[in-house]
């Protein structure tokens, strides 16, 4: 049991960290430049929470409801106000190779489980104490949730039979080598344009977009009154209304559905959190051209972005950094961490060949491996303007998530059995 278990008091204590993450790297000693130098404020506003979890045992996000709190309400809304501002004919004209990137990570992942469970199976066949027959099985929950998300990872433990207790090690290994994937994303922001050079990328859209969003900023700000800001909250909160009230609406209707859906392998269409991620998104993107796009001078984005952070809090004090250390799951963590390195190649390779920039390969990793709660918190790292493409990229792994999950998973059962 941690030491603080009233949320109250660990909200409070997040935000405190929070603010002395964002205090220190405004500090203009040389000291700080150069550790946010090396070291992305947001990144510690990930790692830090969970050095409160363990070893400290401050916090645990199992005992504190925040995680909820903040993925429920602070996510829709602030996938509302990064939305409202946005440029959207601007992301249009970066082209298809934000979907292609996109794609490449999904099949990454898809044959990056074979290749693992081969890997395990030819050069540490003992490291592991499950038999294959439920290995594949229970990776296959992996790749449902590195896909798509929570949904399409219960529904491989379904269609698998995937056992209650290799289903518990298996989230254990997705969280822990998911969440250190996206510490590396988040880190990998400040080497953008090293990378981008590597990979002969044209990084002209994504740097035009930015400029169009900082100019329209520029042209609509101003000191907000208590007006603008029951008003922009008005929008934000009003929006996450919607979102739940249409997600309680929509999932219920399509119950009478479930076996053709089942069948059709669309379990997202049956999730509550899918429903409400794409009505926030479509709702920010549609204010996006009227009027309520000039909530961006009164500071949109950036409650948006506060929002963001906090979410992110609450994401890193639910990573066990424990378990990391633990002898019996070095085996499957060395899996797991084979399977990401077979996505992360493949992605730089596609994103090689068609010069694409680190945003899209970043972006694209994180749509399928975290989702909508965490790809538009590293489209952040690189510029909040850019949170919303990672918010629709997102949606369209819960889409495909099933699928390459089935397709992996059956690949997966012909290695086992060689």
């Amino acid at each position: 049991m941690p030491f603080f278990t009233n949320d109250a008091v660990v909200f409070g204590l997040l935000i405190v960290v929070l603010a002395l993450i964002f205090w220190t790297s405004s500090l203009q000693s040389r000291f700080w430049k150069k550790f946010y130098l090396f070291v992305p404020a947001l990144l510690l506003c990930y790692f830090v929470p969970a050095l409160l979890k363990w070893p400290l045992n401050l916090v645990s996000g199992e005992v504190s409801r925040l995680y909820f709190v903040a993925s429920q309400y602070m996510l829709p809304a602030a996938l509302i106000l990064l939305c409202v501002g946005i440029d959207f004919k601007g992301i249009i004209r970066m082209g298809p190779k934000a979907i292609i990137m996109f794609l490449a990570g999904t099949f990454g992942i898809i044959i990056g489980g074979p290749i693992s469970l081969w890997f395990m199976k030819t050069f540490a066949p003992g490291l592991i104490p499950i038999e294959m027959n439920e290995l594949w099985r229970g990776m296959s929950t992996i790749a449902g949730s590195w896909i798509g998300g929570g949904a399409n990872q219960t529904a491989m433990k379904e269609i698998f039979e995937v056992p209650d207790n290799i289903f518990g090690i298996m989230i254990v290994v997705d969280v822990i080598v998911a969440s250190v994937w996206m510490g590396v994303l988040l880190f990998s922001a400040t080497l953008r344009e090293r990378v981008n050079r590597f990979l002969k990328a044209d990084n002209t859209a994504i740097l035009e977009l930015e400029r169009n969003m900082e100019n329209y900023t520029a042209s609509v700000k101003k000191i907000p009154t208590t007006t603008d800001v029951f008003i922009m909250l008005a929008v934000a909160f009003g929006g996450v209304a919607l979102a739940h009230w249409g997600a309680d609406v929509i999932v219920p209707a399509l119950e009478i559905y479930r076996p053709q859906l089942l069948d059709l392998r669309l379990h997202s269409l049956l999730s509550g959190f899918f429903w409400l991620i794409v009505i926030a998104t479509t709702f920010g993107l549609l204010l996006s051209f009227t009027r309520a796009r000039q909530l961006e001078g009164v500071g949109a984005t950036r409650w948006g972005s506060v929002f963001i952070y906090i979410l992110v809090a609450t994401i890193g004090m639910k990573m066990d950094l424990e378990a990391i250390f633990q002898k019996e799951n070095a085996g499957l963590f060395l899996l797991g961490i084979v399977w990401m390195l077979v996505h992360v190649f493949f992605m730089l390779l596609i994103a090689k060949l068609i010069k694409a920039p680190l945003f899209f390969v970043a972006v694209g990793s994180q749509a399928n491996v975290g989702g909508a709660a965490s790809a538009p918190i590293v489209a952040s790292a690189f510029n909040p303007s850019l949170a919303s493409v990672g918010a629709l990229m997102a949606v369209l792994g819960y889409a495909l998530g099933t699928y390459g999950a089935y397709i992996s998973a059956l690949l997966m059962e012909w290695v086992a059995s060689l």
